[in-house]
């Protein structure tokens, strides 16, 4: 059994119907040997309503998710050079791709009888926040299998803005701005200390935000698989209780089924026993039948 083909029938199927979808699977895998994948299916999580439409999203629109892949690998290099005048142009394409996809999702579920409400709607646009800023991300959302909407990351996000809003280049001391970026500057004496002292502050403060970028997106994942294994571990929980309550039924069904058997018998016993007193007592009286006839025949004439 492939496990990739299950997953994705079980992440296509709206999220009331997945959880008895997904037994059956698992059972089925179980009952064919492949017992790693079954147990491996047993684990997967019901998706929430908004996980449910972007996984819509990703299967049946490909143009829209290249579209996504692509933008966050711009966004990301643009970040990492600092580039504002880029940021300011892919900026306002990642608002406009964030809003597009929300509402794509949102017509896809509405298709399928389940209409988005305003939170379903804002998880599906902060998971496409996440998956523009975090490539671990992009490839895990572009596999149609998640069960829980991304958190985004602290920083990404006011970085780039912060970033896209920066001048694209700083007007020399005394100088206009407008004149800026129209003619050459003569350096005076201390331009080149401070060319160097701007530049190493720039290059501490982008390791920095790199850094903090990096803590934020470990923070952020290692906090969605705590609450995963938590969700995880109440299913768990709730699966053995429901196994308990099964197996307390069929042990109640079982010793009803033991006392009834136990009561017939004790009837057939009593029947049985009734019946050999019945036939010894009939013995008797044929045999006291007997010895009258023989005592009341008249004797033989002698010849």
């Amino acid at each position: 059994m492939e496990l990739h083909g299950v997953l994705d029938e079980l992440y296509e199927l709206a999220p009331q119907d997945f959880t008895e979808a997904r037994n059956a699977a698992a059972t089925a895998a179980r009952e064919a040997g492949h017992r790693d994948v079954a147990d491996r299916i047993r684990t997967l999580r019901r998706p929430t309503l908004s996980a449910w439409a972007g996984n819509l999203l990703v299967r049946h629109d490909a143009e829209a998710v290249q579209a996504v892949l692509h933008l966050g690998e711009a966004l990301r290099e643009a970040h990492r050079t600092l580039d504002a005048a880029r940021l300011r142009e892919l900026g306002s394409r990642r608002h406009q791709v964030v809003a597009a996809l929300a509402r794509r999702a949102a017509d896809l579920a509405a298709e399928r009888g389940h209409p988005l409400g305003d939170a379903a709607l804002h998880e599906i646009e902060a998971t496409v926040h996440v998956v523009l800023a975090d490539p671990e991300a992009a490839r895990e959302w572009a596999d149609g299998h998640m069960a829980r909407p991304l958190t985004e990351p602290v920083g990404f996000t006011a970085a780039t803005v912060d970033l896209a809003a920066a001048p694209a280049r700083r007007p020399p001391p005394g100088g206009r701005a407008e004149d800026a970026g129209s003619r050459p500057l003569r350096p005076g004496p201390a331009e080149p200390r401070e060319s160097a002292a701007e530049r190493a502050a720039g290059e501490a403060a982008r390791r920095a935000a790199e850094a903090a970028l990096r803590t934020a997106r470990r923070s952020a994942r290692e906090q969605q698989a705590a609450a995963l294994a938590a969700e995880r571990a109440q299913e768990a929980v709730r699966d053995a209780a429901a196994r308990a309550e099964s197996l307390a039924d069929q042990l109640a069904r079982a010793r009803e089924t033991l006392r009834a058997r136990q009561t017939a018998a004790e009837e057939a016993r009593d029947r049985a026993r009734a019946a050999a007193t019945d036939a010894a007592e009939a013995r008797a009286r044929a045999d006291e039948a007997a010895l009258r006839a023989e005592r009341l025949a008249p004797a033989p004439r002698p010849r």
